[in-house]
């Protein structure tokens, strides 16, 4: 019997405060679960507005250790409720340390294992490095519904290798959480379309599908653009937003005609990781 998965991308605005947002992300959670989605995306960093556009101390106050975050806990028991899988993006404090995290819940509400985001931006209107140390955890995959599925946050969307490595540890597909949009330093530069590409390409290159999920709307000086999407393992565009949609995406994926197509390109059987010590050196 041919395995399928069906997956959903959420997009909102979420201009917060915590509860109207995690009250939004559940509403389409449940719409996603009610078409059938079993692994069910929110953008990055749901728990209230995109904070790291400013550097302010007062701010750290927000971050919870994993069991006791709020958007962990929230999305714990709707996963729990509704027999899905929520990759679920927050604000982790680790004693001293803090990361941008995801916690991989899986349908029996229960926190799989969590992998700290890799790559951290810096820069006007993204000023993550303040408030977040890079991951330590290694990329992770996680089993769930007969599949394997790797999850990069954001930032990490923009590197080939991060995709490669989740691919390499038997992912089958990627998702992205995301918070992305305007760039304050430059009112006419769009990166709504080479942020598709970025992830098209990781589609393509590892041939499985990919699903992304972003915010909308106006916070602060940054204009989220949407564009949500999920492709095959051609990186075709199967299902997508533009700009100012809210709602859920819902694709159902062959597994095991990706996973022909996959063997069939030869891209793993041709691999010459020997010539690819460059890629582990600092430049």
């Amino acid at each position: 019997m041919t395995r399928t998965i069906t997956v959903a991308a959420l997009q909102l605005p979420l201009p917060g405060p915590f509860q109207p947002n995690v009250e939004a992300v559940s509403a389409l959670v449940e719409q996603a679960a009610a078409k059938g989605a079993q692994i069910i995306l929110p953008p990055e960093l749901f728990e209230g507005p995109y904070f790291c556009q400013v550097e302010e101390e007062a701010l750290f106050a927000n971050a919870r250790p994993t069991a006791e975050h709020p958007s962990v806990t929230a999305m714990q028991a709707l996963a729990a409720k509704l027999k899905v899988a929520i990759p679920t993006s927050f604000f982790e404090k680790d004693g001293p340390h803090y990361y941008n995290t995801l916690a991989m819940i899986g349908p029996d509400g229960a926190v799989m294992g969590t992998y700290r985001k890799s790559h951290i931006p810096d820069g006007p209107g993204y000023e993550e490095k303040y408030y977040f140390r890079p991951g330590n955890s290694g990329f992770k995959v996680w089993e769930v519904f007969g599949t394997r599925v790797g999850v990069g946050v954001c930032w990490d969307q923009w590197y080939p290798e991060c995709a490669r490595a989740m691919a390499l540890m038997g992912a089958e597909l990627l998702f992205y959480p995301t918070a992305i949009g305007s760039e304050p330093y430059d009112a006419d530069l769009d990166t709504s379309r080479m942020w598709r590409r970025a992830m098209q390409g990781h589609a393509v290159s590892n041939c499985m599908p990919v699903i992304a999920a972003n915010r909308i709307g106006t916070e602060g000086d940054a204009n989220f653009y949407g564009h949500s999407f999920i492709t095959d393992e051609w990186g075709d565009l199967t299902q997508a937003f533009g700009t100012d949609e809210t709602g859920v995406l819902v694709e159902t994926i062959d597994l095991d005609r990706a996973a022909r197509h996959r063997a069939g390109m030869g891209f793993f059987r041709d691999r010459r990781p020997q010539l690819y010590a460059r890629l582990a050196q600092d430049i």
